[in-house]
């Protein structure tokens, strides 16, 4: 693996020439990798929802960058988005996200974390995949360990809402997502590679004050200072996840702290995150949800 380390100063690899796209890099973890592809020679795809703090965001950056419109939680904004970038994409990071909202759904009527979290990036990923010639990374979390897939209700429509729950569901999702791509990818023996990561305990704009509250109420004041890390530390694994040499299906994370902070290893994963039949079962349900089939076709 390269040496990326979590200053992003060294061992890094020439991106002339290629181009990334980032869901979510207004901000936080999306921010980082962004700013960091950028001053490497990539052109970088900006992908927000709120085109004013992404124009704030790109004024930062050194290098290649350029700004547009998406709303994962709105599939005529995924489609938008999709048909107006033209031309060859390299690496397409999904790293946008929410995390446990009151329950509340997108525009196409999805609980909004599963909607956005997974199959806002599912329905993007496939309209995109003609164009990737390198790899897809999907954001994951630590959460991913508690979560359970309830194809009876993936929504929420039926069982009492958990906000936290319904993250944990969303995260596992992507992971599930990420293996299922790449059998798919091998199957065509395409060049493409799909891999994930996750930033640990990381300090981003992710918590929201009532959650910030939430969670010194579960760690406390004093263990959350010890654990978590930057943003810019923990954008390291996504970083890895983009552009060092590692197989696909990886997932990178921090390597101390109960995988919390520090530099990036490969991280470990919840044995239903490789289930191969439940991977299935979520890609069939995420086509038949979104109406997006591989490589964007209609279902």
């Amino acid at each position: 693996m390269l040496p990326i380390t979590t200053a992003l100063d060294r061992g890094f690899p020439s991106l002339d020439g290629q181009t990334f796209v980032i869901t979510g890099a207004n901000s936080g973890l999306g921010r980082v990798t962004a700013g960091a592809l950028a001053a490497h020679g990539a052109h970088v795809v900006l992908a927000v929802r709120n085109l004013k703090k992404g124009a704030e965001a790109a004024a930062t950056m050194t290098g290649s960058v350029e700004v547009r419109e998406l709303d994962l939680a709105d599939l005529g904004s995924v489609r938008s988005f999709a048909a107006g970038l033209g031309g060859p994409i390299d690496v397409l990071i999904n790293n946008a996200g929410i995390m446990t909202p009151p329950l509340s759904w997108t525009v196409d009527g999805f609980e909004s974390q599963f909607g956005t979290n997974h199959l806002g990036h599912f329905a993007l990923t496939a309209l995109l995949l003609p164009q990737i010639g390198s790899r897809v990374v999907t954001v994951s979390s630590l959460a991913h360990k508690q979560g359970t897939i309830d194809f009876t209700d993936l929504n929420w429509r039926r069982r009492r809402y958990r906000a936290m729950a319904a993250y944990a569901q969303s995260k596992l999702a992507n992971l599930l997502f990420t293996t299922e791509l790449e059998r798919r990818l091998t199957k065509r023996s395409s060049d493409v590679i799909a891999t994930a990561a996750h930033p640990g305990l990381a300090a981003t704009n992710l918590f929201g004050p009532g959650d910030r509250r939430r969670l010194r109420d579960n760690l406390g004041k004093a263990l959350t200072r010890l654990l978590s890390q930057s943003d810019t530390a923990g954008a390291a694994p996504m970083l890895n996840a983009a552009v060092a040499d590692v197989p696909g299906n990886s997932y990178l994370g921090p390597g101390r702290a109960f995988e919390t902070r520090g530099e990036p290893v490969f991280a470990s994963r919840a044995p239903v995150s490789l289930d191969e039949d439940v991977a299935r079962r979520l890609w069939e349900a995420s086509e038949s949800l979104t109406g997006i089939g591989f490589l964007g076709s209609s279902v």
